[in-house]
């Protein structure tokens, strides 16, 4: 057993107070790295004290805060695709252009080296799009899957409250899938803000049995309306998304080769990456389709924790860690690190969101969270 002395057992309180450490080993090590940010701002063209946005976590976020957010994506739930409704006829709403530019790039976004910059793209022109269509004055939030890894469906982000991201589906009899065993839902969400929502493309690759209806289209993008259902338990975020993985995750990782891959990973003889486990652990349909999980609305906050975790990884050696790039352009190619028989990534890359972008950018321009199209940090 460790021994520790009565003065540093007493110390320790007095440290939390101090702010040298916060009792949250994720955090610290975003703290760490926040000195290197602020010194690129200071050189930044473009992102400054002054339009510096902060994102923070569901949990950290007033009541009202939530209520607007809340509010803005049902505002483009509303609002009408800009899409060819001959091409995607399952396409309604604004959200929904969304969805289909994921499933369009799932296998060039995933197990490639442009998962982490185009995701990191994607989420923030989620924000734009929520600002600059429905009034949304806020930043987008994240979901630390550490905090809540013991119980994620009591949390503020699952609790079916008026300020949560509704709560997990009617407990229904289904069967485990292959990546988790059967958890606490299945069935319809009816609690919180959008119990209502009608889920219209997909599936195209289902991880729940029963399965949802087949689309009318192959491709998943014909109009199958359905409700929205979850999964949600904690057989996966207790074992591969808690606070240590985490943070195993930020320092055992020496290239962004090792980083992606590991945060993606799968391991056929048990084990999941936090990427995976996160959507695993909403799981349901359309959360647990590889292709449509965009359509779960906390698509949007487990992605920005994705995001956050990248941006503590870089900033742990900044200037060293933002200009390189791994792996492949197509995950058919092979998966993660060298790219199998696919072309090799390259920082020259074009990202293109078509309906939802608001312009192409490379790859070396989505690097960095203070530069580029962006000016945003974690906190």
């Amino acid at each position: 057993m460790a021994r520790f002395s009565a003065f540093a057992l007493l110390a320790v309180p007095w440290l939390l107070l101090a702010g040298l450490v916060s009792g949250d080993a994720v955090l610290d090590l975003q703290n760490k790295g926040r000195p290197s940010v602020d010194a690129q701002i200071a050189k930044s063209k473009t992102c400054t004290k002054a339009n510096l946005q902060v994102r923070r976590e569901w949990g950290d976020i007033s009541a009202t805060d939530k209520k607007a957010y809340i509010a803005a994506m049902l505002c483009i739930f509303s609002k009408p695709s800009k899409l060819d409704k001959t091409k995607f006829p399952g396409a309604k709403s604004r959200y929904d252009d969304f969805v289909v530019v994921h499933m369009n790039q799932t296998l060039s976004i995933h197990g490639t080296g442009s998962f982490l910059s185009w995701h990191r793209y994607y989420t923030w022109s989620f924000e734009r799009i929520l600002r600059e269509e429905c009034g949304y004055n806020g930043t987008q939030p994240y979901w630390d899957w550490g905090r809540w890894s013991a119980d994620p469906e009591k949390s503020p982000i699952f609790d079916g409250s008026e300020t949560s991201l509704s709560g997990n589906g009617k407990k229904t009899a289904h069967r485990a899938s292959s990546f988790a065993p059967a958890g606490n839902g299945g069935g319809c969400i009816e609690t919180g803000p959008f119990k209502n929502i009608t889920v219209h493309l997909g599936p195209v690759s289902p991880a729940i049995d029963p399965a949802p209806p087949r689309n009318p289209r192959t491709d998943g993008y014909g109009d199958n309306p359905r409700c929205l259902r979850r999964d949600i338990s904690n057989n996966l975020s207790s074992k591969y998304s808690r606070t240590q993985d985490i943070v195993a995750l930020i320092t055992n990782s020496k290239n962004i080769g090792t980083f992606q891959d590991t945060m993606q990973a799968v391991t056929p003889g048990g084990g999941m990456g936090v990427h995976n486990a996160g959507h695993y652990t909403i799981a349901g349909d359309p959360g647990g389709d590889f292709y449509t999980s965009p359509n779960d609305p906390a698509f949007w906050v487990h992605h920005g924790m994705i995001d956050r975790t990248w941006y503590i990884w870089q900033t742990q050696d900044f200037a060293a860690r933002q200009q390189v790039i791994a792996g492949g352009t197509s995950m058919n190619g092979g998966f993660g690190f060298g790219g199998g028989g696919s072309k090799m990534q390259s920082l020259e890359d074009p990202v293109d969101l078509g309906v939802v972008g608001n312009k192409v950018w490379k790859i070396k321009d989505l690097v960095s969270t203070v530069d580029g199209p962006f000016c945003y940090v974690y906190e």
